[in-house]
């Protein structure tokens, strides 16, 4: 930082992200982080996430994690939360679905449907 002005502009930048989550805006991907998640492989999934939204500076995203979602047995699991539409919950994920699910749900649109807790109990039994 060389002045005072940059300093400034860096707050009201943070400010305004802080200010987006608040309000609910924007998309909210989760990562369920309980003992179930971690031990399943969320850790790399998270990690993933973060790397990708930040590689595609994608806006008005947030990657955050929470405690147990309450589906052990699918873990690693993954919701995203987007204005105005139901929420998706991912199953099973690993840190090689997390470039297609960027692209395609975040970016796009477009669901990933063969990764969704729908898709993965209709086809499972």
């Amino acid at each position: 930082m060389k002045s005072l002005q940059e300093l400034e502009a860096i707050r009201n930048k943070t400010l305004s992200e802080i200010d987006i989550r608040k309000k609910g805006e924007g998309t909210r991907i989760v990562v369920g982080m309980a003992t179930c998640g971690i031990a399943a492989g969320a850790r790399p999934v998270l990690t993933a996430l973060v790397d990708e939204v930040a590689k595609r500076k994608l806006k008005n995203v947030t990657v955050t994690q929470t405690g147990c979602i309450g589906a052990c047995r699918l873990e690693p699991i993954v919701e995203v939360f987007e204005p105005g539409k139901e929420k998706v919950t991912y199953v099973k994920v690993n840190p090689d679905m997390v470039g297609r699910i960027v692209a395609e749900h975040i970016v796009n649109g477009n669901p990933v449907t063969e990764y969704t807790i729908g898709y993965h109990e209709e086809n499972t039994k």
